[in-house]
């Protein structure tokens, strides 16, 4: 799957590279190279069960041998032979990954090239909105050598919501770069061990779809991200703390101003402003896909002629113009109604909808 992502974004960064190329490169058949570019999902499979189920009795007497007594693995292995442990020696040392305790290290932030790495967080706020206590997910995007940063909202934190953030991101920041680092929930990843990684595969999908490679800090160690360890520092700081909006609308419109205000400050590393950077980003950027990625789970929809719709057990009354079309509902941040077949681009229209039966406005 991950040579599927590679043969997608190979191909969308040099659109005259032949199959020969593209095979040689990645080191797999022309044949694979060309199927992987035909299909536009990534292909599934399932990983091969693990055999370390015959360590599972010493794990304890492994972690504090390896911790505690400072044992290198081969003396580990020896001790186990002699308790009767049968395994190989793969499994102990995947395991010994897993379970040792390393010493703090001072980590010097790294810098990166234009255009090549992006990086991803987001993070829940109790917020007050209309008078009311509202949990807002706020997201958060930096292009990595700029430090243009992009914000976004949504009421809500599924796969969905965070891959119209990151598509939001991209457009915004005019571009796509070579990789985008995340963490490792589960949007992402569906395995995040070492000994068994697995990346989410409709992840993968906007990947390929989009041309980025995926990056992730390994869990326990968040100075992978290497610059940007506190994304939400500055926000919480002088935006969300002791603040009041009228709407989750005029959180959005208030957030983006104060996505100005951020990026027009002098940045004390790169010595400019990241509105000045961004631009030695955005040349060295892949384009942006003539259409937005379509595969996250939005529900679909039929809209009856005399306009009105079924969404959780209650019905809506929507514009006139949706009167007999299938529809998506983007319920992230409202419910957006957008045209499943428009002879054009996309038609969108926001409706926000109360939470009582039947009630919208």
């Amino acid at each position: 799957m991950e040579d599927w992502v590679t043969i997608k974004t190979l191909k969308a960064k040099n659109p005259a590279m032949s199959l020969r190329e593209i095979s040689r490169l990645v080191k797999i058949s022309p044949h694979t190279v060309k199927s992987a570019l035909e299909n536009k999902e990534a292909p599934s499979y399932q990983r091969k069960s693990s055999t370390a189920g015959k360590l599972e009795p010493f794990k304890e007497v492994v972690f504090e041998m390896l911790n505690v007594k400072k044992f290198k693995g081969s003396r580990i292995l020896e001790e186990l032979r002699s308790k009767g442990y049968t395994g190989g020696k793969t499994a102990l040392y995947e395991l010994l990954s897993s379970i040792r305790i390393e010493a703090k290290k001072h980590c010097t932030p790294y810098e990166t090239a234009p255009g090549v790495q992006g990086q991803f967080d987001w993070s829940p706020y109790t917020v007050l909105i209309g008078g009311e206590l509202t949990k807002v997910i706020a997201f958060s995007y930096i292009n990595a050598f700029s430090r243009f940063q992009v914000f976004d909202a949504s009421l809500s934190e599924n796969q969905g919501a965070v891959f119209e953030a990151m598509e939001n991101s991209f457009t915004e920041s005019q571009g796509v770069p070579e990789r985008v680092q995340t963490d490792n929930a589960k949007v992402f990843v569906t395995n995040a061990s070492r000994s068994n990684f697995c990346w989410n595969e409709r992840y993968l999908q906007f990947c390929g779809h989009y041309g980025f490679e995926p990056s992730r800090s390994l869990p326990g160690h968040p100075w992978s991200k290497g610059k940007v360890e506190k994304p939400f520092e500055y926000l919480e700081n002088h935006f969300i703390a002791g603040s009041s909006f009228e709407s989750f609308e005029d959180f959005i419109c208030k957030l983006k101003s104060f996505q100005q205000q951020v990026n027009a400050r002098l940045h004390a590393t790169i010595k400019t402003t990241p509105t000045d950077l961004i631009q030695k980003d955005r040349e060295a950027f892949s384009a942006l896909p003539s259409t937005r990625y379509v595969g996250v789970k939005e529900e679909i929809r039929k809209v009856t002629q005399d306009c009105l719709l079924s969404f959780n057990g209650s019905r809506y009354s929507v514009p006139w113009m949706f009167a007999g079309k299938y529809v998506w509902l983007r319920v992230s941040t409202m419910i957006f109604l957008r045209d499943l077949f428009p002879s054009q681009r996309l038609s969108c229209y926001a409706h926000t909808f109360n939470e009582k039966r039947g009630d919208n406005h």
